[in-house]
């Protein structure tokens, strides 16, 4: 068995990896959170020219035929920088027309989404705990949305939105139609705003797949956030590793106190073992559909809870001032809060895990 990256996917993290540190060093990514919208066309166009927007859709519209495991690559690299932009709801938006879509509805959105030409999102949260297909209730009356659903992401900025209604399914509705408002929320993270969108008669399409597709875009929502949270998880155990080589305490770096030494092994080692959680997920997304589910939801549920207290501790070895808004660790702990909520907190995923088993 081999377990590993192969060298085209080695290469496209190096190639993320490169572009986020060239890109967006941290001035550059601490004007956009000032900025607070959360997007950059700059940024996306170079997402685009590598591709990244269509990395997993078909290439007969216009993608790069990847699979899941590809796209979670890239998601630690977006973490690891934390990089603003709507890559996330697009994303899945591409993957829930591709999956629930017909044919002449991939031919009408795909290329669109494949080339970042024209930006979507997915909404999905009914309330605080509706994230999943069998609980959304939003509600079709003669192909039209009357209702809202919370916690869109980048909702402001995207030209169209899946939506999953009653029943388990999607439909696609124009963000700018009648009938359609969107309200920004007060998100965590400034890198990925959320918006409530209020549907009030507004004319919307159905996909004709059923709620086993919804399933299917909700667990790869579960393994991108899991990836995310990885990839930032990373960053703060060498971010705080720096920081403790270079401030000193009675004349000498924090690093050599035994104390601190702990701590960051500590980090490091919940981090990196973690790490085939997330691979596997994915694999078995692309894979191993029976086992989809349960991986996903376990991927997500260990590895943000890892990235939370991971977050935690370096904040603390930042001498509490890794909370403040001057000090960068701050951007990083509110993406893995993100990434930590959104989809499903870690209990709620436990709770899938032992159903799933029959528990």
């Amino acid at each position: 068995m081999h377990f590993g990256l192969n060298e085209e996917q080695q290469l496209l993290q190096e190639t993320v990896q490169g572009f986020v540190a060239g890109e967006c060093p941290p001035p550059r990514l601490r004007e956009l959170f000032d900025a607070g919208t959360g997007h950059d066309p700059g940024l996306w166009k170079g997402l685009a020219e590598m591709g990244i927007p269509g990395l997993a859709i078909d290439e007969a519209h216009g993608g790069a035929g990847m699979q899941l495991l590809e796209l979670a690559i890239v998601f630690e690299e977006l973490g690891a920088g934390c990089l603003p932009g709507p890559l996330f709801g697009h994303a899945l938006a591409g993957l829930a027309i591709q999956l629930a879509g017909s044919d002449a509805q991939r031919e009408r959105w795909l290329p669109g989404i494949a080339s970042g030409e024209t930006l979507a999102t997915v909404a999905f949260a009914d309330g605080a705990d509706g994230w999943d297909p069998e609980q959304w209730s939003l509600g079709l009356d003669g192909g039209s949305l009357r209702g809202q659903k919370q916690h869109v992401p980048h909702g402001g900025h995207a030209e169209f939105c899946v939506v999953g209604v009653a029943g388990g399914g999607f439909a696609v509705v124009e963000t700018q139609a009648d009938g359609v408002r969107c309200e920004d929320e007060n998100g965590i993270d400034r890198g990925r705003p959320l918006a409530t969108l209020h549907f009030d008669g507004a004319a919307a399409e159905i996909l004709e797949g059923d709620a086993g597709a919804a399933a299917r875009v909700r667990d790869a929502a579960a393994v991108l956030l899991a990836a995310e949270a990885f990839g930032a998880a990373w960053r703060l155990v060498t971010m705080t590793t720096e920081y403790a080589k270079t401030r000193e305490q009675f004349g000498t770096p924090i690093a050599q106190f035994q104390g601190v030494k702990h701590q960051l092994a500590d980090m490091a080692t919940q981090v990196e073992a973690s790490r085939a959680l997330y691979w596997y997920a994915a694999h078995a997304w692309d894979e191993l559909p029976a086992e989809s589910a349960h991986a996903a939801a376990l991927a997500k549920s260990h590895i943000t809870d890892r990235a939370i207290e991971v977050a935690r501790a370096s904040v603390e070895l930042h001498g509490g001032l890794g909370f403040t808004w001057e000090c960068d660790v701050q951007l990083w702990f509110k993406r893995v809060l993100f990434d930590r909520a959104w989809g499903g907190t870690p209990e709620q995923h436990r709770r899938r895990i032992a159903e799933l088993g029959a528990w």
